[in-house]
């Protein structure tokens, strides 16, 4: 049986599938609605009393549904062989061939390409080792982003929706993929139409086509009516014939599946990409005055002044800082992955973790799908045998039954009424009940309406104070009432006789207490919206710890202007009787705020508020719909994964902030004395392989460790100005400082061997400033990081020790007056770095 999300009659979200496999949710008593969005509650036609009754549901005439029997094998094959399949990629991530073109081909890969291939012309291998690193760097970003796309591609085969297809009159799901034209799929509630086809079948059927048309009421759907591909069922049932698959289909030729109509916005990628944008254009210049300075007004050896020249450009380029962030967001996908939790699109791990609101679903995101039926009560003298035979035979009647109405028919299977259904009216989130008219029942017509007690009663109906008490505990309530007008009449519920209350139980997630307590220690406050009976939901949520729960909002008084809509949302933490319009409503007033927003749901009703919010957070077994706008979906339905999400999210973010200031405090240095070269017309003062064995050490191997180590900190905004706040001033004193020790070592050194001498004091002072920056991005010290700093300086003690090393790296420190020198320039730039680091955070705190 298809996985179908279904929606309670009593207006509560749609969720996935029960442990039998058939659809959860149905109706749901005062803690209803928040069904689908604008259904219009026509049904379709009335079914001959007299028609042969169905085996499997005796008391319910053969639907339409039963009299197409699809392609048969011999039809399949053909259309195979003509390549009439659904053959659109349906893929996760990048191709293999795409990541490898964008680690390899960028920018500043382009730059060192060019620089190192002149440099293995005029310059010993010891001086082209950055390119090494350069494609070692490159490797290690395609390899991982090649494992990450590996556990998102199988996360996605977990996750894919499969449709049900009917061939040979057998309906069976099966891949997206494997789809003809021609081939008969079966709809219900909260599917996805996954190609463009025409209606077969149709049981008061409605479609939803905001996703493509922005147009939000569901469209009621008859034989014969076109439907397009990306939109999915809001009520009903059906089956349509594909008639156009592949890349003809509508969603295909936008470009765009519907889960990317809404592509996360991460300021991290932004952030790096303007970073980028401004360093190459301040490369170009320095670049070009460095070159000038080297081979022209200096006239000095040619084949030096080139390699001099080149280890001025190469540091100015921070190629390591997007490969961090590729690997960072990469590894947080594999880790996730681990957690059965899919990240649609990479950027969302960062966004969950800068979310201070996240709106939840009740209805399978605190509470589980399943239901039990805890006690019955009849009402107004009814008979109590009679009114299981009704509720069984309304359970029974429904070939997908919901969490509510399964609970039901579990219940009073055995004494169901055996009588045929002469009409059935869907739920709807509008009316917020359902209902299903019977044949001659001793000896009179039956209508009867099963809903939301607070919509089917009148407000001064006394059993409303008895309804509420049950609501206070957080049972969910149904009315079953017996009508005498039409079913899909505008005023069917007025009038109506309430028979007997249902109350139902629900099951809390066991871990949704300890998440809740979690986002309330990081301060991001939780937002209940259900469909439910407020009063219920509040008890609910009071169960599970959510502070503020005991004063609940009837969503029904909110304002509409979108301002005192906020502010109403601002100060309550429940809200009950939302509809899927008001859903999407409340993200927009939110966010209008300044709020950065998540919406868990796993509904067809919670669609249009998973589209609109900052992070769409779906359930794995929640509709197929739900499961394509959102960006991270829970594959293993467990809402305690949302804090392993956030907690990468964080990770990645703080992580990245730090080596970010290291590579840009490299650029910024870099470019600050090549400036200094080119005014003071002196020799630049290093080799490549110089910079290269700085780097190294103070950058690349302690920005791999930092990158991928835990961070709690809560994500804070404004990436770039964090970061130049602090890589700016430490740039410039790691510049003058050494400039400074660089034309003091030429005044000092004379001889042949000056300039070798003039570099190696140069370099000195250079280590120990950028290791100070290291130590303070470091902080707070833990053991590992307290080892990393260390051994960093303990392998350039090395090197300045062993003779052949010193020979490689071109470094030895002559007597000891200019390298103590350098030693006490370098011990002043470092408290001057941190007086600025410090003054920095006192003017500008978290």
């Amino acid at each position: 049986m298809t996985q179908r999300a279904k929606i309670d009659t009593d207006g509560s979200e749609p969720h996935g599938p029960e442990p039998h496999g058939r659809g959860s949710h149905g109706p749901t008593g005062p803690t209803g609605p928040t069904g689908s969005t604008g259904s219009t509650g026509r049904t379709g036609p009335a079914i001959d009393a007299g028609a042969e009754l169905d085996p499997v549901h005796p008391m319910r005439p053969p639907r339409p549904s039963d009299r197409h029997s699809g392609l048969t094998a011999a039809e399949v094959a053909r259309h195979i062989a003509r390549g009439e399949v659904n053959d659109v990629p349906v893929r996760s991530s990048r191709s293999l061939s795409e990541i490898v073109r964008a680690n390899v081909f960028t920018r500043f890969n382009a730059i060192i390409g060019v620089l190192w291939a002149i440099m293995f012309f005029v310059a010993p291998i010891q001086d082209t080792l950055f390119g090494f690193v350069i494609i070692a760097n490159t490797g290690i970003g395609i390899i991982q982003e090649w494992r990450a796309k590996r556990t998102l591609d199988g996360l996605a085969v977990i996750g894919e929706a499969k449709p049900t297809v009917r061939r040979d009159g057998v309906a069976a799901e099966i891949s997206t993929s494997e789809i003809v034209l021609g081939d008969l799929i079966e709809l219900g509630p909260g599917d996805k139409v996954v190609v463009d086809g025409e209606m077969v079948e149709a049981d008061s059927i409605e479609v939803d086509e905001s996703l493509l048309t922005g147009e939000a009421d569901p469209v009621l759907k008859r034989p014969g009516d076109q439907v397009m591909s990306g939109s999915f069922v809001v009520v009903g049932g059906g089956a349509f014939r594909a008639t156009k698959v592949g890349r003809d289909a509508y969603a295909a030729q936008l470009a765009e599946e519907a889960s990317r109509f809404t592509l996360v916005d991460s300021e991290l990628r932004n952030g790096i990409s303007t970073i980028l944008k401004y360093v190459t254009w301040m490369m170009i210049p320095t670049a070009l005055g460095l070159i000038i300075s080297q081979l022209v007004v200096k006239q000095t050896d040619f084949k030096n002044s080139i390699a001099r020249t080149v280890g001025g450009i190469v540091p100015m380029i921070p190629e390591g800082l997007v490969l961090l962030t590729s690997v960072a967001f990469a590894i947080g996908v594999i880790r996730l992955g681990r957690k059965q939790c899919l990240v649609q699109e990479l950027p969302a791990i960062e966004g969950l973790a800068r979310v201070d609101v996240v709106c939840l679903d009740k209805t399978g995101t605190l509470t589980e799908g399943g239901m039990d039926v805890r006690e019955l009560r009849p009402l107004n003298g009814a008979d109590v045998t009679y009114v299981r035979q009704v509720l069984g035979a309304i359970g029974q009647s429904d070939p997908r039954p919901n969490a509510s109405l399964q609970a039901i028919s579990d219940a009073y299977r055995d004494e169901s009424g055996r009588w045929p259904v002469t009409k059935a009216l869907p739920f709807s989130s509008v009316r917020k009940y359902s209902g299903a008219a019977f044949g001659e029942a001793g000896g009179e017509s039956a209508r009867w309406l099963l809903g939301a007690p607070d919509v089917l009663l009148a407000s001064d109906d006394p059993a409303l104070a008895e309804i509420d008490h049950l609501n206070q505990q957080g049972l969910r309530v149904l009315l079953l009432a017996r009508t005498d007008s039409e079913l899909d009449a505008p005023d069917a519920a007025f009038g109506a006789r309430a028979t007997a209350l249902v109350v139902l139980e629900q099951r809390l997630r066991p871990d949704a207490a300890d998440t809740l307590a979690y986002f309330a220690e990081q301060d991001v406050a939780a937002k209940v919206i259900s469909g439910d009976n407020a009063v219920s939901v509040g008890a609910v949520a009071g169960k599970l710890g959510l502070p503020g729960a005991e004063h609940t909002v009837d969503a029904r008084q909110l304002p509409a202007e979108r301002a005192e809509m906020a502010e109403a949302l601002d100060s309550g933490a429940v809200f009950g009787r939302v509809t899927p319009q008001q859903k999407r409503d409340m993200v927009g007033a939110l966010q209008s705020r300044g709020h950065t927003v998540a919406m868990t749901g796993d509904g067809v009703n919670d669609v249009l508020a998973l589209k609109d919010a900052d992070i769409g957070v779906s359930m794995g077994s929640g509709s197929e719909a739900t499961r394509a706008v959102a960006q991270i979906v829970l594959l293993n339905n467990s809402f305690s994964t949302l804090p392993s999400v956030v907690a990468e999210g964080r990770r990645v973010i703080g992580n990245i902030t730090r080596v970010a200031t290291l590579f840009l405090t490299k650029t910024v240095y870099s470019v600050l004395l090549a400036i200094l070269v080119a005014c003071f017309q002196v020799e630049y003062p290093f080799l490549p392989r110089h910079l290269t064995l700085l780097s190294t050490l103070t950058i690349g191997i302690p920005a791999f460790f930092l990158a991928l180590a835990p961070n709690t900190e809560r994500a804070r905004p404004h990436f770039v100005r964090r970061v130049m706040r602090y890589a700016i001033p430490s740039g410039v004193i790691a510049a003058i400082a050494t400039f400074a020790t660089y034309l003091l070592a030429r005044s000092y050194y004379s001889g042949p061997d000056a300039l070798n001498a003039e570099t190696s004091a140069a370099t000195l002072t250079l280590f120990l400033v950028s290791m100070w920056v290291l130590a303070i991005v470091a902080r707070p010290y833990t053991w590992w990081r307290i080892c990393l700093v260390v051994s960093m300086a303990a392998a350039f003690l090395v090197v300045l020790a062993v003779p052949w090393l010193q020979h490689f790296f071109a470094l030895k420190l002559v007597g000891t007056t200019m390298p103590w020198a350098a030693v006490a320039i370098a011990v002043v730039a470092s408290a001057a770095l941190e007086f600025c680091w410090r003054w920095v955070g006192r003017r500008y705190p978290a």
